[in-house]
């Protein structure tokens, strides 16, 4: 499976972004897709994932309420929609691909994830 991330760019605080995900496997409903982010000098950390099959999602504190994850499954493209942006949302993200988890146990299994993206870089001005 690739994963192709696409989206982003160059932001003020308060304003918003989507970032796309395109892959070029199949999903199974088992499968769990995700966003994960790096900021600079700091470790890659959990933002928010989706179950292909039954849409379960699971966000990490800091984006409750501002980011939305979702996904096309005739597409076969994932989206994180990014409101209310702040500084401190400045970072590589990156989709990725867990088979068989849910999204909350995929936002605790960042050394086991099945497939990475490249990553697309946000960037959120004061």
């Amino acid at each position: 499976v690739q994963l192709q991330a696409s989206g982003g760019g160059l932001v003020q605080a308060g304003g918003s972004l989507r970032l796309s995900c395109v892959a070029s496997g199949r999903a199974f409903s088992s499968t769990s897709r995700g966003w994960f982010r790096q900021a600079p000098g700091k470790e890659r950390e959990f933002v928010a994932a989706v179950n292909w099959g039954d849409l379960r999602t699971h966000y990490a504190d800091s984006v409750k309420g501002r980011f939305t994850i979702s996904r096309d499954s005739a597409k076969n493209t994932m989206y994180l929609q990014m409101n209310s942006l702040k500084p401190e949302d400045t970072a590589v993200y990156y989709c990725a691909e867990k088979r068989g988890s849910s999204p909350r146990a995929m936002s605790m299994m960042l050394k086991d994830i099945d497939y990475w993206g490249q990553g697309t870089l946000v960037t959120v001005s004061s």
